[in-house]
């Protein structure tokens, strides 16, 4: 398959970003990694392999973007208030560098978000908060509590960047009317250790009368082979 490389200063991190896409046209997919995966572990890990058929046939094109959960929820070196700053900032390098690029070569109005792991976090996250730019969510294993990274610490920031809990008290009906129009997958297993913050959320939607998809993998844990299953069958729903 058709793979790129890309490379480029991005003025919302003040930084290099590094990304690789693969496929040549199809509906574009964001395809976060998990925590602290970098751009190329989808690769590595054959995630990227397990949809291969749909991307030779043109019906999507992946796009695999770095993270920075290193320097971010994951860097206990600066306070939890910054922590949440510089994920802030890397959300607006997908939204106007990656998301923006994946319309603009696909020439598609919209994107489908995917993620496994803390992956799952980052496109649940992403769709909540800005539902009008994102058509379909997948998360595989997903985790979405993000209060074990900022040791007790909450503020504005921290609460509209927490699913749990801004969803749960979500009344505005602008959003809750886009949200209503995303394809929704959250896919676990049966021995998931997120399992249960997989159906806590499922719960939320089913509360907030947001349809969705709830998928629990008989014989499979938090484990790769089930996140390959999952996002073949999910984007084979989608597309």
């Amino acid at each position: 398959m058709q793979e790129n490389y890309h490379k480029w200063y991005t003025q919302f991190l003040n930084r290099d970003f590094e990304m690789l896409v693969y496929g040549s046209n199809g509906y574009p997919v964001i395809l976060f990694p998990s925590l602290k995966g970098r751009y190329y572990e989808s690769k590595d890990n054959g995630i990227i392999e397990s949809v291969a058929d749909l991307i030779n046939q043109e019906k999507i094109k992946i796009y695999c973007p770095d993270s920075i959960d290193i320097n971010s929820w994951c860097n206990y070196a600066i306070d939890p208030i910054d922590r949440v700053r510089t994920h802030n900032a890397y959300e607006r390098v997908i939204l106007n560098d990656v998301i923006e690029f994946a319309k603009f070569e696909t020439r598609s109005k919209t994107v489908c978000v995917a993620g496994y792991d803390f992956g799952g976090y980052h496109a649940l996250n992403l769709s909540f908060r800005h539902p009008e730019k994102i058509d379909s969510l997948i998360s595989m294993s997903g985790t979405f509590d993000i209060k074990p990274f900022i040791y007790g610490y909450y503020d504005d920031n921290c609460y509209y960047n927490n699913p749990p809990d801004y969803l749960s008290n979500l009344e505005d009906p602008w959003y809750l009317d886009r949200i209503k129009k995303i394809n929704i997958f959250l896919g676990t297993g049966e021995y998931d250790q997120c399992l249960q913050e997989n159906n806590n959320m499922s719960g939320i939607l089913s509360n907030k009368k947001i349809s969705h998809h709830l998928e629990i993998k008989a014989g499979f844990g938090h484990d790769v082979s089930g996140w390959k299953e999952m996002l073949h069958q999910f984007l084979s729903t989608i597309i």
